[in-house]
């Protein structure tokens, strides 16, 4: 197996337990379907943006998906 794919499986295994226990403990919610929709969304952009971080090796490259990651946490922060 490549260790690209070994390591995309774990990944992919680690979102998988931590999306579990964010609906395991999170109360049903009265947000307005488009609301919860949009930090959805948002909550997976940043874990790919995360994903994307880690794997980045320009520090340019770095800089510009920390400014995504911000600006993703600033919005999260005012939902």
């Amino acid at each position: 197996m490549a260790r690209g794919w070994e390591s995309k499986s774990v990944e992919d295994q680690l979102e998988e337990r931590e999306r579990a226990k964010r609906e395991a403990v999170a109360p049903v919610s009265t947000e307005a379907p488009a609301h919860r929709q949009r930090r959805e969304t948002l909550e997976l952009t940043r874990s790919r943006l995360l994903a994307q971080i880690n794997a980045a090796r320009s520090d340019a490259h770095r800089q510009m998906l920390d400014r995504s990651l911000q600006a993703i946490q600033e919005e999260l922060e005012t939902l």
